[in-house]
């Protein structure tokens, strides 16, 4: 462990302890720090699970210290956590695949860093963070770390610089990483943050202070960046995911919003229909015809290969996907061969046809959809917990909107669609970054069901 490591962990050590809530919103502002990796005895460790850990210990001891007695006496009388049951569920689910590897040390890796601790820090932030000034704080904090890490990409966009890939270096096929190594990470990470500031900055009281021009500058600059940060990485199914998102929030927002999301709806309907390039486009995008989607297609039939002859009550087991569907893995697939007539018999006798149509496929460590993710991971148990905890999420959100017309709720429901949509395609959970993301996202509507709950307007 390097001497810079260790001084900000002390750092950080000081902050917890004396400003807890301080500690709280420096982890939410720093998460992609889990890329700054490093071993205390011999146990791996990223320097977001450090600070979550940390955190929650400083928090536990005074909840033990100081109000243990009181609050095994007011049980009865506190609101429960939003969400507990199924929280439960994920976690009971996540503990019995690491079981199925024998608690690999991977497994438990896993374990520790995708379930432990991002609940941790759910029940941190409703302890720490409660609250409209509690959940203002954190999504100043999660669109300042988004600004930053957009504007790193945009960076490199014009410079090329910490691309490490050949291929998206080069100025002709560039794709923008950021912090993260590869493009499709800024999309799962930026994507639902952009909807959760719109539905802040929809919320924002119009008003001549300071204070609501620099609120309305910083969101609009951080959702334009991230905006660009995205298109710059090329992540399509960030962008998909954030056009039909906004439909949603548009849509919902007001009379004025249905007009506009409709009238555009039927303009992009027949420009689809009429325009040959844009129907070719939108065919080979929604059936998954392009390479990317025949990729993604390869893997879903290898992965139901796996559950369907192996796992399909327990799944694979936490961290064994890639060992699991092994046996099952095609190395290649030839792409595009729905557009050739007579492919097979042409190819037979063709090895340089043979050679063009080849596109090589490696096993992923996720299966790149949403369902399968977290069935191969978590089996039956677990995808029905993740379900059952997303449905809710969608049905109290919405009625938190159509209640008080809360936009913030509104933009959490867009930013949870974002990620479901975006999750069809890629992995937007299981990720250091995205798992914790995931419930921050889900602390915010926590916190308005705790507020709705306290005021006894709406039953929930």
């Amino acid at each position: 462990m390097s001497i810079h490591l260790i001084i900000s962990l002390i750092l950080f050590t000081f902050i917890a302890a004396f400003h807890l809530e301080k500690a709280v919103l420096l982890i939410i502002l720093l998460l992609p720090s889990y890329l700054i990796r490093f071993h205390l005895l011999g146990i791996p460790f990223t320097f977001l699970e450090a600070m979550i850990i940390i955190s929650f210990s400083f928090w536990f001891i005074k909840t033990t210290k100081l109000k243990l007695g009181s609050w095994l006496k007011n049980r009865k009388k506190r609101f429960p956590y939003p969400f507990a049951k199924e929280i439960i569920i994920i976690l009971v689910a996540a503990f019995i695949s690491s079981l199925i590897t024998n608690f690999s040390s991977a497994s438990l890796g896993i374990l520790k860093a995708y379930f432990f601790e991002p609940i941790m820090l759910y029940i941190l932030i409703l302890n720490i963070l409660p609250g409209k000034s509690g959940r203002n704080k954190i999504i100043n904090m999660l669109a300042l770390s988004a600004l930053v890490t957009a504007l790193f990409a945009i960076l490199q966009k014009y410079t090329g610089i910490f691309i490490f890939n050949d291929f998206w270096q080069a100025t002709q096929t560039r794709r923008v990483v950021s912090w993260f190594g590869y493009p499709n990470a800024i999309g799962l990470f930026l994507a639902p943050i952009i909807m959760i500031i719109a539905g802040q900055l929809a919320a924002l009281k119009k008003d001549k202070s300071r204070k609501y021009y620099f609120s309305l500058v910083f969101f609009s600059l951080t959702i334009i960046s991230s905006l660009l940060a995205i298109y710059f990485a090329h992540s399509e199914g960030a962008l998909i995911a954030l056009l039909a998102s906004t439909f949603v929030f548009i849509f919902f927002s007001g009379r004025v919003g249905k007009i506009i999301t409709s009238a555009s709806f039927v303009i992009l309907f027949l420009s689809v229909i009429f325009i040959p390039s844009l129907k070719t486009l939108a065919i080979d995008k929604l059936t998954l015809q392009d390479l990317s989607g025949e990729i993604r297609k390869q893997q879903w039939r290898e992965t139901m290969m796996t559950i369907n002859k192996k796992s399909f009550i327990l799944g694979n087991g936490l961290s064994n996907y890639q060992e699991t569907v092994t046996p099952f893995h095609q190395e290649g697939i030839f792409f595009n061969r729905d557009k050739m007539e007579n492919f097979h018999s042409i190819l037979y006798g063709n090895a340089q046809l043979r050679a063009k149509y080849w596109q090589p496929v490696e096993i992923y460590m996720y299966p790149h959809n949403i369902v399968l993710n977290f069935w191969s991971e978590l089996g039956l148990l677990g995808l029905l917990g993740f379900i059952i905890l997303i449905i809710k999420f969608i049905v109290k959100s919405f009625l938190l909107f159509k209640k008080n017309n809360n936009l913030l709720a509104l933009g959490l429901l867009s930013a949870m669609l974002t990620i479901i949509i975006h999750g069809l395609v890629d992995v937007p959970y299981l990720k250091n970054d995205l798992s914790v993301q995931f419930f921050i996202i889900l602390s915010l509507l926590a916190s308005l069901i705790l507020d709705q709950k306290a005021l006894k307007e709406i039953k929930i």
